[in-house]
């Protein structure tokens, strides 16, 4: 079973996550992503998608153009877990 973090194991993740933020509505880290255009938002959703089904956790996403909004959060433990943490530091690096 996945653990989730405490607040306190949150805010420390986020001094490591650049742009991403927590939005305690959702139990889940949140970031926006803005890219040249379409194609590379594209591009980066597929990239992430491959990371992602590697790791067995799926971000809940929303792109529109450009953009790509995502939310992490690790359902069966009801918040943010580590699994989040290493896919968001993972989202960053390939962003």
């Amino acid at each position: 079973m996945v653990e989730k973090l405490t607040s306190q194991q949150v805010q420390e993740a986020l001094t490591r996550l650049e742009s991403w933020e927590f939005q305690p509505d959702r139990q889940a880290l949140y970031r926006e992503f803005r890219f040249a255009d379409f194609v590379e938002a594209f591009g980066f959703m597929a990239s992430v998608a491959l990371e992602a089904e590697k790791a067995d956790h799926h971000p809940e996403w929303f792109n529109v153009y450009n953009k790509v909004q995502v939310w992490l959060t690790t359902h069966d433990a009801d918040g943010v877990s580590e699994r989040d943490v290493r896919l968001a530091a993972r989202m960053n690096a390939l962003a």
